[in-house]
């Protein structure tokens, strides 16, 4: 009889809930500090009525909207309880949604200043190179694989290159290097496009060569190539008239990064801090003693 009683779920959960009391009434000295009003004000009626249509599309009921109010005064109830017994202390998500938040107010800040287009067109032009068109190419590749030629590969390069340059041979890529499947020709087409075609560093070595002459030999991952840039157009820088909203939101998003570097530091000086153990001369400061930053 008392093995089974023992054994009984019901009964762990009541002396795991009573520890759990005794706990918080020892830790509180038979007190707690949790405020004893809960003020349900028409603002907050209002936001759980707004809340409720939002997901159902229609407006609660009288019963509905008691049981919401009855759900939020519980949470409130579970939220005051438990930071007066300690349990959000030493809580890693709590600790990130309490930063995420103070960084939120922070930002909010910076969101509330709307710059005038002086302001933006500045900021355009201090920074012209993030918002500049990169240039698009037309170009000619003769492909030769280092599968089919081996350690050949390019030394046979450097000779097409040579005969290319010399005029010796056809400059039609369909008549000279190896079969691919690869674009033998592109034109006005962005680094994203070539890119996407060769691969990155292909496309970064194209776009520094010479326009108007043979080069390369470019290496990609499908061989090497030889190159021919024949056009290179260079847009011209866009006026903030046309990219104001993309230079908005980079401001905005410089604003928002510089003030919470501000906030951190600001909130940080209030503090002394002190790193004790061997971490601290890894950490440039004396065991045990404290810094301020």
């Amino acid at each position: 009889m008392i093995r089974s009683l023992l054994r009984e779920p019901l009964l762990h959960f009541l002396l795991v809930g009573a520890a759990l009391f005794l706990l918080y009434d020892v830790s509180n000295g038979g007190r707690t500090d949790a405020p004893r009003e809960i003020v349900i004000s028409e603002a907050r009626i209002e936001a759980l009525a707004e809340n409720f249509a939002t997901v159902w599309m229609r407006a609660p009921t009288t019963v509905e909207l008691k049981g919401l109010v009855e759900d939020y005064v519980a949470e409130e109830v579970y939220y005051r309880e438990a930071v007066a017994m300690g349990l959000d202390q030493d809580d890693t998500v709590i600790r990130r949604r309490l930063r995420q938040k103070m960084e939120f107010l922070s930002e909010s800040v910076a969101d509330s200043v709307q710059p005038d287009d002086a302001q933006l067109q500045s900021y355009l032009e201090q920074n012209a190179g993030e918002f500049a068109q990169p240039a698009e190419l037309t170009f000619r590749q003769v492909y030769l694989s280092a599968e089919r030629r081996g350690g050949t590969v390019r030394a046979d390069a450097e000779k097409l290159l040579a005969e290319l340059q010399a005029d010796r041979v056809s400059a039609d890529p369909a008549e000279v290097g190896d079969p691919t499947l690869l674009p033998a020709t592109m034109e006005g087409a962005s680094p994203q496009a070539i890119a996407n075609a060769f691969g990155q560093e292909f496309a970064q070595q194209v776009d520094e060569a010479p326009v108007g002459q043979w080069s390369g030999p470019i290496e990609s991952g499908f061989g090497l190539h030889l190159v021919r840039v024949d056009e290179r157009v260079i847009t011209e820088a866009p006026t903030l008239g046309e990219i104001r909203p993309i230079v908005l939101r980079e401001w905005q998003a410089e604003q928002r990064h510089t003030q919470n570097q501000s906030f951190r530091a600001a909130l940080r000086n209030k503090y002394e801090v002190r790193v004790e153990g061997p971490a601290a001369e890894l950490l440039g400061a004396p065991a045990g003693s404290s810094t301020s930053r």
